[in-house]
């Protein structure tokens, strides 16, 4: 899967103001409750993009950050507008594995890029007109292809990890978000990605690992949570915490263990509820 040559992160000098809002967010983290966004995909869908809007790469949606920045921005506001803390930026498939199948992975960077400076200038609105600071973290999600199962290598995760860090950079993120992780070697891939990016751009972000664990009380290639304390916590994370398969109840005892052996602060962002299966059913309770 070959890639072209992205935009150099060296060209984007990090800004002063940068600094001081990962300083301010990570005082935030470690003295109060920080209040994150939800649903990104859904509320994108609930627009009804075109496949024009979509340049014909139909479930693209980072595509969007380019071709529809209106819609992304609508999306932003409306977690602000409720007096949400932070955003994710549009980027959860902007990696190499999930661009990859729509035959785009050598926009990995501009998607990155976009997606952070939508999220940007919609957090510094809203910081100048509440007085109340907003910050944007950088979603990396974990892409389709598992390294521990032979689906992509793991320098080629890596790698491109790094340019979607360094876009997300560019774009003004005040974080990077590791998410929705079920593999230990992918999620190894995605920090380490991370933290050469804010190597190679001067950037000091906090890096944030959340991991997925299924309703079995694994992850998807069997880690239990005290497994993927041992091996991420030591590669400088600022934070951990779960996301995603499960609701809040789902989520407790694995986020009591977190509570109790972990080194840094913990994060938790459960879904809504199970899905739900049936004739003309919502998916969602």
């Amino acid at each position: 899967m070959a890639s072209s040559p992205t935009p150099s992160a060296q060209s984007t000098p990090v800004s002063p103001e940068s600094g001081a809002r990962a300083d301010a967010l990570r005082e935030a983290l470690a003295t109060r409750v920080v209040v994150a966004d939800g649903a990104m995909g859904t509320m994108l869908q609930a627009q009804d993009p075109t496949l024009e809007d979509f340049q014909n790469l139909e479930g693209c949606n980072e595509v969007l950050n380019v071709t529809r920045p209106d819609i992304v921005r609508s999306v932003h506001e409306e977690y602000f507008a409720v007096g949400v803390d932070c955003v994710e930026t549009n980027t959860f498939g902007a990696n190499l594995a999930a661009l990859g199948e729509y035959d785009i992975p050598e926009r990995v960077f501009e998607l990155s890029e976009a997606g952070a400076r939508i999220a940007r200038e919609v957090a510094d609105e809203y910081t100048g007109k509440t007085g109340q600071q907003r910050w944007v973290l950088g979603s990396m999600g974990p892409g389709t292809k598992l390294p521990t199962l032979g689906h992509a290598p793991y320098t080629a995760l890596r790698d491109a990890y790094q340019q979607n860090a360094e876009g997300m950079i560019a774009g003004g993120a005040d974080a990077l978000l590791v998410e929705t992780t079920q593999d230990l070697l992918q999620t190894k891939a995605a920090i380490l990605g991370a933290r050469r990016a804010l190597d190679a751009t001067g950037a000091n972000l906090p890096v944030i690992c959340s991991v997925t664990v299924e309703t079995t009380g694994t992850m998807l290639l069997g880690s239990e949570i005290g497994a993927a304390l041992t091996a991420l916590e030591p590669l400088g994370i600022d934070m951990i915490g779960l996301n995603c398969a499960t609701g809040p109840a789902e989520m407790s005892e694995h986020l009591r263990y977190l509570a109790r052996h972990s080194r840094v602060p913990i994060s938790c962002m459960p879904n809504a509820g199970l899905p739900v299966l049936g004739k003309d059913a919502p998916t969602t309770p």
